[in-house]
């Protein structure tokens, strides 16, 4: 032991004894590592001697302390360039953060080129025809790192259940678009030998363990286990004040307060997890990312796909119309005045001032389609896996970081509570060169963007004719896309009713779900459904098999058709009956379910024709 401690008092920071200008932390030496000391003197060479201030002497709380040095190494092993690039990085942001700094000083934001689709055109089913094909290269990655309490519901997200009629969970119907995707694609390709689309899934602390319960206890929704890759994120120190001093916490003077540091984070947990040169290997051409409750993607995917494989791009970004001055970021191509560009997601509140400050004098402002030119990102993303590879390999996956601390007042000196860095997934093509083929493809809202993201209180609070983005407007944004899928397929759909539910006006369309094996793309929709139907508005149809097809179906009433794969379905005639109804209930009742709660109605099942083919052959329903 002594010599160690005649190498650390060779050690010294700005030219003092480091051991002496720490006492605490002097007095507890002869119970360090090498490793703990080589940490303790990166912090101290960082500024974050307060660390130690409070320590208690060697031989009382030593447990405590090894557990700080612990945690040290995590944050230290799970950063890029490790902690101390990370202080290094946060000082120099609060420093940006405090001056005001625009972070886009220099650049000039211009309308990049990008790929506009209409559902149902010619265009459009080329391009899902083609998405489809490319499934079998692809690998999908979901960013589930989120509970669902801004929700009001306390369970992990990906459990909610999309829509009440089957209540199907989010997580579920992920896997179930997925796996009709491999089968779609093997089939078009007549592959002797069917490929697997791997699926991982970024977790936190919060919800690692419920995620993996959730797929356990549900067999994995159908998916082989081998298929399915948890990758869990870790959180980052929090900041105390504009010197980026590490805070405590408040409750455990060996404890480093820590928050989650943003899902751009899954870009560095897939370089180091080796997954992207596996997949590379295996002869895979994309990785797609998307977020935890959005209903409709799905639907969005396979013509996007397409795009990407059409116009090679390297990055492809989903993004909807967006109404100028939209609370929803704005995919932008900025140009600096030294030459360098990149296409990226703007926010809208740094949009309209960036326009304004380079002679847009109206700012984000709509033009004549009635939209703003600069696209909704909805935060989809269609990667290309051999340049992302090259890329990550250049940045190890760290993605442009930033920090928004709340000031206590215009000083700008001291902090209202912590604060850290976060990164966003989007934000990946801000390091990338010029070269890179960066475009969107935009979509419709309503069949691409059906976000699950507020509690009701602040829902009933949105500006009426804004989105609400609730579960109430989620479920009935999937009853509207089947409709008007439908609907574009020569089904004579009835106009939706209008009901307010948790203080919340929405269209309510006959309640129609299908599986995606039933129809993965508007051609199959068009092949399954012929002239003469009709659904009535207080009707539900749920369609749960490959091969059912309708013609002269007339629907008043609810309807369940369930088939195995083997079996041929013919539905025709009538089929009229009291149905099933939406009955609303008070999101404070609590002697209700939070799923049901959260959107403000329960159904009530009244009445229904249920059919169930078992076995294969040919049937009819008449």
């Amino acid at each position: 032991m002594s010599s160690v401690l005649e190498k650390l008092s060779e050690l010294s920071i700005g030219g003092h004894n480091w051991v002496s200008d720490v006492p605490n932390l002097q007095k507890n030496l002869r119970i360090l590592t090498q490793d703990q000391i080589d940490l303790a003197k990166m912090l101290l060479h960082e500024g974050q001697s307060h660390l130690f201030a409070n320590w208690a002497e060697q031989g009382v709380e030593d447990e405590k302390k090894t557990c700080f040095f612990n945690q040290v190494s995590r944050l230290n092993a799970n950063y890029p360039g490790g902690l101390a690039a990370y202080i290094q990085k946060a000082r120099q942001l609060l420093t940006d953060s405090k001056a005001g700094k625009n972070p886009f000083e220099g650049f000039t934001p211009s309308v990049p080129s990008g790929e506009v689709l209409t559902f149902g055109d010619d265009n459009f089913i080329m391009f899902e025809e083609v998405g489809v094909k490319e499934a079998r290269k692809a690998a999908f990655v979901l960013v589930a790192g989120g509970l669902g309490e801004r929700l009001g519901y306390n369970g992990i997200k990906v459990a909610l259940p999309s829509e009440t009629t089957t209540g199907t969970c989010f997580l579920q119907n992920y896997i179930a678009c997925i796996l009709a995707l491999q089968e779609a694609s093997c089939k078009l390709l007549e592959d002797k030998y069917p490929v697997e689309i791997p699926f991982v899934i970024m977790t936190s602390d919060d919800t690692h363990t419920p995620t993996l319960k959730l797929l356990e206890s549900n067999s994995f929704f159908g998916m082989k286990p081998g298929q399915v890759k948890l990758l869990k994120q870790e959180k980052v120190a929090c900041l105390d004040d504009n010197d980026a001093r590490i805070a405590l916490d408040p409750n455990d003077k060996y404890m480093i307060q820590t928050k989650p540091h943003g899902h751009g984070d899954v870009h560095s947990l897939l370089y180091n997890s080796g997954l992207l040169n596996i997949w590379h290997d295996a002869g895979l051409r994309w990785v797609l990312f998307f977020q935890d409750t959005n209903g409709l993607l799905f639907k969005a995917i396979p013509a996007s796909l397409g795009v990407s494989a059409t116009k090679g791009y390297h990055v492809n970004s989903l993004a909807v119309p967006r109404k100028a001055k939209e609370a929803i970021g704005g995919i932008t191509k900025l140009t600096h005045a030294d030459g360098r560009t990149m296409v990226i997601n703007v926010e809208y509140n740094q949009l309209d001032p960036l326009l304004r400050e380079t002679g847009h004098s109206d700012g984000d402002s709509n033009c004549e389609t009635g939209y703003s030119p600069f696209p909704g990102n909805i935060n989809q993303l269609i990667l290309e896996l051999g340049p992302y590879i090259k890329e990550l390999n250049r940045t190890h996956g760290a993605i442009a970081e930033f920090v928004n601390p709340k000031y206590k007042d215009s000083s700008k000196t001291s902090f209202k509570s912590s604060t850290r860095l976060e990164c966003m997934m989007q934000d990946y093509p801000k390091t990338l060169p010029p070269t890179a083929r960066v475009g969107f493809t935009v979509m419709d809202a309503w069949l691409a963007y059906a976000p699950v993201k507020n509690n009701p209180e602040d829902a009933a609070k949105v500006p009426k004719g804004n989105p609400y983005h609730s579960a109430t407007s989620g479920e009935m944004a999937i009853y509207r896309a089947n409709s008007l899928i439908l609907r574009k397929a020569g089904v004579q759909i009835a106009d939706p009713t209008t009901a307010v539910f948790n203080g919340q006006e929405v269209e309510v369309w006959p309640r129609i779900t299908w599986k995606p094996k039933w129809a993965l793309i508007f051609s199959d929709v068009k092949k399954k459904v012929k002239k003469g139907c009709s659904v009535s508005q207080r009707s539900t149809l749920v369609i749960n098999g490959e091969n059912i097809y309708f013609e002269g179906l007339s629907l008043d009433g609810t309807l369940l058709i369930n088939a195995v794969s083997e079996a041929e379905v013919q539905v025709t005639g009538s089929v009229k009956n009291k149905g099933w109804a939406f009955k609303p209930i008070d999101y404070k009742d609590y002697s209700l379910p939070e799923e049901n709660r959260i959107r403000g109605f329960v159904i009530e099942k009244l009445e229904q024709l249920e059919k169930n083919y078992s076995e294969p052959g040919q049937f009819s329903l008449q």
